[in-house]
């Protein structure tokens, strides 16, 4: 949403837990932004990928900014429809709900994906470290006026809970659980997604919270919510992929890297590549030293350098 501005990512957030690593330059808001994309250069794009996938799900406004940033995102899924009828997600860090212009944006998708990781102020800044004019009240009474609107898209909140090596608690223990709770039942989203984090963190002590208890925890909210509303994901499950047409693989390969570290299994999945085919690949994009390897939790994954 954002055109390369020789940064790996622009955002309003430098959360610890980011698989792109720290925020170079923290953007203030939307005000801020240099070179956001327009809808016509979206809408080419789509157009030349969408030739080569087939059984999509949604098209998804994710990757290496804040979707919300671009203040014409509206305009563009208003375009994109006018080009495609498959369904448009936006995946969001929150930070901008509070702001009308933002809600009305992504009002115009059809499914929005909010990260929401604490009701508790201090635990809030604390893993989102986000830009001084971003505050929590506004971030809540934001997403619960989105999730209000009447012809407004489905709202699920994407619950990341964390622990900490170095001892200081983050928000997986009882007390951040139970305010997160309240929280989320004043915000009245349409689902609620639980997880941990799964891949290369910015920050070392950022661990995952034990299956046991993000079950734990997924029971708890189960018994506030309905199991209908509820989603607990965990790392290794896997879903159905698209089946993608290759026409440059090196190039959707580094693409993908660049929005995320990934194992070798993660890109085959994410591709539909053969893995005698991604191995020299890979290779060559760790000798061009475009990629690293790094380790977390136990595996190795590959992110740009």
């Amino acid at each position: 949403m954002i055109k390369n501005t020789g940064l790996k990512k622009n955002c309003n957030y430098d959360c610890i837990y980011c698989q792109l690593g720290h925020v170079e330059k923290k953007l203030r808001g939307p005000e801020a932004v240099q070179g956001g994309v327009t809808p016509g250069e979206v809408v080419e794009s789509l157009q030349n990928f969408h030739k080569n996938v087939e059984d999509l799900d949604y098209i998804t406004f994710s990757g290496t900014c804040e979707p919300s940033l671009n203040l014409r995102l509206g305009e563009i899924i208003r375009e994109i429809r006018k080009v495609s009828e498959i369904p448009v997600c936006v995946i969001t860090n929150s930070s901008l709900a509070g702001r009308p212009d933002v809600r009305e944006n992504l009002a115009e998708a059809d499914l929005v994906v909010a990260t929401f990781v604490s009701g508790n102020e201090a635990t809030w800044k604390k893993i989102h470290r986000p830009a001084p004019e971003i505050k929590l009240e506004e971030v809540i009474e934001g997403l619960r006026e989105l999730a209000e609107l009447e012809s407004g898209p489905k709202l699920a909140l994407e619950v990341m809970l964390l622990e900490s090596a170095n001892g200081s608690p983050l928000n997986s223990t009882d007390e951040e659980v139970e305010g997160l709770i309240e929280a989320i039942k004043y915000i009245a989203p349409d689902e609620i997604e639980i997880l941990t984090v799964s891949r290369p963190p910015a920050e070392a002590y950022v661990v995952p919270v034990p299956e046991e208890r993000l079950r734990e925890i997924a029971e708890r909210s189960v018994s506030e919510f309905g199991k209908e509303k509820v989603r607990l994901v965990l790392k290794g499950l896997k879903k159905a992929r698209s089946k993608v047409r290759h026409q440059n693989p090196e190039e959707e390969v580094y693409a993908l890297l660049l929005r995320r570290p990934c194992t070798f299994e993660q890109v085959e999945k994410a591709l539909d590549i053969e893995p005698q085919v991604l191995r020299p690949i890979l290779e060559t994009l760790l000798m061009a030293k475009k990629i690293v390897e790094v380790g977390s939790s136990g595996e190795e994954y590959y992110k740009s350098s």
